[in-house]
């Protein structure tokens, strides 16, 4: 076994409300060590931080509150993936709350993480049908590592009625009724808007790349 992936560690941010056992084991299946952890030193002296979701914006980040972990998410340096939710509270906002709002309330924007400069709205979908869950193929892909072995036309699976649009932090885009990111990063943070721990071969393909980063790539991408 190799020594470099058994001896390094990894953390997936137990946020409360997302698929943390089958996002571990689609790590462990790769032959990776990983931890599900709220504690801050934990995550904080992890080689790799994973942020996965699933749910409300609203609901994950009142959990991170509570849990005392905005600070030490906001502060990290080493590599961070987003899985979906996950990508979007690495935004800096999301209007999931103001569009859920019912009973003539205006709702709520999200306050996010703000770790990249973009909004979640309404997935523009042009009367298709919402959430937009099922397969669906990247329209256009960055040179980054983590996408070491993917290609344009790939696909991947999506579950989701927000998102971020395409701007200067897309890495990949994807089209339902509209343009969106499908991955979108700023210095050592990542997000994908798709599960890649539900994307077969391929999803396994970006963790894998990802826990693999050396931080002078991520540096230099």
């Amino acid at each position: 076994m190799d020594t470099t992936k058994t001896q390094q560690s990894n953390v997936i941010v137990d946020t409360g409300c997302a698929n943390l056992s089958s996002v571990k084991f689609a790590i462990e299946r790769l032959g990776f060590n990983v931890t599900i952890s709220d504690d801050i030193n934990v995550i904080t002296q992890a080689n790799k931080v994973i942020l996965p979701g699933v749910g409300t914006a609203k609901h994950a980040m009142a959990n991170i509150i509570d849990k005392g972990l905005i600070e030490t998410l906001q502060n990290l340096k080493q590599p961070v993936l987003g899985f979906c939710l996950g990508m979007q509270l690495m935004t800096e906002s999301s209007t999931e709350g103001k569009s859920a709002a019912t009973n003539g309330s205006s709702g709520e924007v999200i306050k996010c993480l703000g770790l990249i400069p973009t909004k979640i709205t309404p997935l523009e979908a042009q009367g298709n049908r919402l959430p937009h869950m099922g397969w669906n193929t990247l329209t256009t892909l960055a040179d980054h590592p983590v996408f070491e072995g993917i290609s344009v036309g790939d696909y991947f699976y999506f579950v989701h009625s927000f998102a971020a649009p395409v701007s200067e932090y897309t890495l990949a885009s994807c089209q339902y009724g509209s343009d969106f990111s499908a991955v979108i990063a700023k210095d050592n943070f990542i997000g994908c808007q798709f599960h890649p721990e539900r994307s077969g071969e391929l999803g396994s393909k970006i963790i894998k790349n990802f826990l693999e980063l050396e931080q002078k790539e991520l540096n230099n991408s």
